[in-house]
Formats: structure tokens, sequence, C-alpha cells
């Protein structure tokens, strides 16, 4: 493969300042020595600049704007001559899409890109890799925050003298926001990924953390969820990718770096699948590739640009050798997550009690009690290498599961406008049933118990639900959604849908006016209904009286014992914590 003289200088990390400067295609990372990055009107002209110097090759597509009004910008790359979503589904190409800056100051992923594509377009061998995939490259994602620039924007990061910020103009945080889809940017990356259907995802991030000499981490699902045949393919990319930058000096290792137990690095690791709210734990649900690309924020930038460089050359690799038959693999499990009804689906991955040891190679630390914080704090000494013999929980098994509905999931009319919105966003099939469904058969989900979070995340109040689904008889009203379970994107289905999913709309508190009480009785009106009810039924007048001698709490809550017999009247609300989504195992007609 051909290099330029610019990257092979990043390569051995002896970057000439203002190399190639009158070159279009360069950058000020590589014109400052790999010591800054542009501002995003850099990648506006580096987007045009590709497409003008490879006009059959590259196209420069505006896919969205954020919020502030700036174009989101993707190249989408090949020597195929598909450079459409419609041409590469017609040739059953393997689309490969790499994401930058979705935390603006972790922005190693822009300048790696760039490098790594101008990398690839200068091979014109037979054997080049832009053959045989379409590329997706989407060199900042967080587009409003990567202008929010400043010197001290990440303050435990080595590089570059200033950067962009980690959320949004809107104070999101975008790899918070797969699976809930709040932020217009994100809305608008749905939009590309429903369009394109990639069958990898890679997400470029800078770790925050410890100091220690390993300087990449490398996680892919499917893994340890989803389909199994594809778990396989999923593990044969990570590690091909670890075995890659293992060859050219790096350090990696296939799960996130962060102790078990805050600053102690005695306390080992605990790996875990990522729930869908961020990238990893998302597209596994598609039955596609999701990648997470984690480089040591303790490294320099020069160093942790030429890693993730060698990342994405290394990706880019093995989709041009494996694609189409991983792109095979992937289509079947769309088949068989479309007949998922009736079985056990998990919804959560937790790490068993097993361990396994591990050499982590890290450096010398003392632990003492801080005079500024009164805590233990670690501090590390990067010029004493050592061992840490430590442990690592990755063994990951199903936390919770759920049988999958027969049929699929109903949604009242009342709620049918905005959850249909937010199932379009994902790509989900759904439709509207036009007419009333009297006395039907369904399962519905009601609470038992009902946790609150104490304060807000992402602008939400999350709600933790525990109950179970029971059969039921109920109408529903004209238009109704009906989601069908029979479809490639049962799992996200399930996601969304399934109340005790951990980022279900349900979870992230979109539901939330269905579990608080609206209507109430009086106390001095509850109070003569009490006494009706104990006149009328000596058998709930025995009830009562055991439960008072049994459970203390309730004996002395006032409102509690009212609400005893409340529940008991006709005025009760029946749909105090009853989940507004039913499940159903017939079809509607």
């Amino acid at each position: 493969m051909l290099r330029s003289a610019v990257l092979s200088a990043l390569l051995t990390l002896s970057v000439t300042p203002f190399a190639q400067a009158a070159d279009p295609l360069s950058t000020v990372a590589e014109r400052s020595g790999f010591q800054k990055t542009g501002r995003y009107e850099e990648v506006i002209a580096l987007c045009a600049a590709f497409q003008k110097a490879y006009p059959k090759q590259v196209r420069c597509t505006e896919f969205g704007r954020t919020p502030e009004g700036r174009p989101m910008l993707a190249l989408i790359v090949s020597r195929s001559g598909a450079l459409t979503a419609e041409a590469a589904h017609q040739r059953n190409l393997p689309v490969l899409l790499i994401q930058g800056g979705i935390h603006a100051g972790e922005i190693d992923g822009k300048d790696a890109g760039f490098l790594a594509l101008r990398e690839a377009l200068q091979d014109t061998s037979a054997n080049s890799v832009l053959n045989k995939q379409v590329l997706l490259f989407v060199p900042v994602f967080n587009i409003d925050g990567h202008e929010r620039f400043g010197r001290w924007n990440r303050p435990n990061q080595r590089g570059p003298e200033e950067m962009g910020w980690r959320t949004t103009g809107q104070n999101f945080n975008l790899n918070r926001d797969y699976a809930k889809a709040d932020a217009p940017e994100m809305q608008a990356m749905l939009q590309l990924v429903n369009r394109w259907d990639p069958l990898a995802y890679i997400d470029l991030h800078v770790t925050d953390g410890a100091k220690f000499e390993h300087d990449v981490s490398i996680q892919v699902e499917p893994v340890h969820a989803s389909d199994l045949a594809q778990r396989k393919d999923g593990e044969a990319l990570r590690d091909a990718v670890i075995s890659d930058l293992s060859k050219q000096g790096s350090l990696p290792l296939p799960f996130y770096m962060s102790f078990k137990v805050d600053d102690d690095p005695s306390s080992g690791f605990v790996d875990g699948v990522s729930p869908p709210r961020f990238s990893t734990g998302y597209f596994h649900l598609r039955n596609r590739f999701g990648m997470l690309v984690e480089t040591h924020s303790w490294k320099d930038y020069p160093t942790r640009v030429r890693i993730t460089h060698n990342t994405i050359v290394s990706i880019m690799a093995q989709i041009a050798a494996h694609g189409d038959a991983w792109l095979k693999t992937a289509q079947q499990a769309d088949l068989r997550a479309a007949k998922l009804g009736g079985q056990p689906v998990a919804l959560s991955y937790e790490a068993s009690e097993k361990t396994r040891p591990v050499a982590f190679r890290g450096y010398e630390y003392t632990r003492t009690q801080s005079d500024i914080s009164g805590a233990l704090m670690t501090r590390y000494d990067e010029s004493k290498p050592q061992i840490w013999n430590v442990t690592v929980r990755d063994e990951l098994l199903p936390d919770v599961s759920v049988n999958a509905p027969q049929a699929g999931y109903l949604v009242p009319a009342a709620h049918a406008a905005w959850v249909g919105q937010k199932l379009q966003q994902h790509g989900i099939a759904f439709r509207v049933l036009p007419a009333a469904l009297n006395r039907v058969a369904l399962e519905t989900f009601r609470a038992t118990k009902t946790s609150f979070a104490a304060q807000s995340m992402e602008s939400h109040q999350l709600l933790k639900l525990e109950g179970t689904w029971h059969g039921e008889t109920r109408d529903l009203g004209a238009g109704a959604l009906f989601v069908p379970i029979a479809q490639a994107k049962a799992r996200l289905v399930m996601a969304l849908l399934e109340p005790q999913a951990p980022d279900s709309l349900a979870a992230w508190g979109e539901f939330n006016n269905a579990f608080e009480k609206k209507e109430y009785m009086e106390a001095y009106v509850a109070e003569d209904v009490a006494r009706e009810q104990l006149a009328a039924d000596p058998v709930l007048a025995a009830e009562f009286k055991k439960k008072l001698a049994d459970d203390p709490e309730f004996a002395k809550d006032p409102a509690a014992r009212l609400e005893f017999f409340a529940r008991r009247h006709s005025s009760w609300d029946e749909r105090f914590n009853l989940y507004p989504v039913m499940r159903t195992a017939v079809v509607p007609g």
C-alpha cells in the first residue's frame, strides 16, 4: 500500500512541521507536527477538496444540520463505483461507517481518518481496500461541540493544544443518545444509518482514567450479546484488529480499562455489554457490528493519531477481506431475528464472578491521603513501568431476560404519534390500526414498584419499574400502532418497548405520567368509604386486620391505610401504574 511522505513521518513520530503545506488534502494537524487540530471549516474544505481530487471515488454529502446551523458532512468513498446507498445495496457491498468526534474533545479520529482516507485513495492497485467496500467517513459528529474550542477542555488529556467540547450545543452527550435519539444530530445520524445500513459502525474515542502503558482498547459487539453466529464474526474482527495493532507496537486490550473501584488499580477490571444508549450497545441490536475504539488520553497527540490511523487501516483491510462473508451472516441474522417471537431475549448483561488473571502494564504508584480532598488519592510515576497482576471479570451473561411477544406490541392511539415518530427514527416497521379492537386478549404490564431517579440525566428523569406481564382483556381504540416482532430489528424493538430494558422509552421517563397518581379521594371521604366497606365485607375486614398486625410500616402510615380501601372503590384509577404499551400473541387484522 502506498504511503505519503507525511504519513510515513507520522508513523515514525518524526513529523516535520508545515510539511506539504501546499497540499489541499493535508490537515492543520500535519502542518503543525500534530500539535494542533483544525476547526470545522477545515472539514468543510477537505470534504470538498477530496471530492474534487477524486471525483470518481469520493462524494461529499451533507446529511443534516446542527442546532447552531452547521452542515453535518460525510465523505462517501469507494473504488467500486457505488457511491449511493442504492448502488451499494444492489451490489451487496459491505458498508463501513467510521465516525470521529462524537465527543469533540476526543478528536483523534478526525485527523487520523483523513490520513487513512488519503492513503487508501492513493492506492490504485487491484488490491485496494476501496474496491470491495463503501466507506462512510464522518470526521466530526458533534460539530457544535467541536467549535466550542479551548485549551483545557480536556484537562486529563495530552494534546492537541486546543480541542472541542464533550457535549453538543444543547448539552446532549451524543454517546448516551442512540436509543432515545433526542438530539437533532443523532436523528440525522440515524437517518444516514437507515439509508446506508452499514455492516460496521466504528466509534472513535479517547479514554479517561488512570495512567498506564496500554495505549488503546478495542471492543466489539456482537461478541458477548445478540446473534450467536454473528458473535464469531465480531470476535474475528476484534481479534484481527488487536493483532494488527500489536504487530505495530501498540498494547491493545479487548476491554475498557476502567478500574472496578475508581482510582484503585489493585481492584482490577470488570467488562460489560453497554446498553443501547452507547454506540456499541446499539448496533448489535440491529444485527450489525459496533466497535468502540478508545486511545489512551495520557499518550501524546501524535501517538494517539498514529494508533487511531493504524486502527482504521486495519478495519478497512478486514472489511475488504471478510466483509462479503460477514455481510451474509448479518443478513442471515436479520432473518433469525424476525423469528424471535416467543423466545427468551436478553435485555441486559452482567459479568459473572468468574475472574482471570491479567498482567496489566502500568506504572509504579502510591496511594496517600490527600490534604486537599481528604480522600485516598493515587499518583503514578511514569518513569517506572510496573506489571500489575490483577484480575478481570469478562464472562458476560444475560442479566434481565424476557420472552419476546408472540406477535408484537400495541401502542394506544393516545401515544401513537410520538412513539411512531421514535420508531421511524430507528427504521422500525409498524402500522396504524384503523379500526378499534374490542374485548381483545392482550398482555399488560402493571408496575408493582416504581423508582424515580432523584435527578435528571440527559434532560430526563429515569424510571426503574418492577412487575410482570399478565394476560388481560381490554378494548383498544382506533389509531393504535401495531409493532410486529417479526422484523430484522426485533431486538431493538424490545430494547425500546420492554419496560424493564435499561434504555427503553419507559426507562428514560417517556411514560412517567402513567406512574403518577392523578386522581385521589379526600381523606375524610376515604374514612367514610372504609367504614362502609368494612361493614359490608367481613373478608375485607379480616384482611385489613391481618395487614395491620403483620405490616408495622403499613400500620403506622395513615395514607397507606386509607389507600387500602381507596383501591377497592370504583373511583380508583385502574390505569395507575399500567404501562401504556401492550403485547399481543395475535397479529391484528
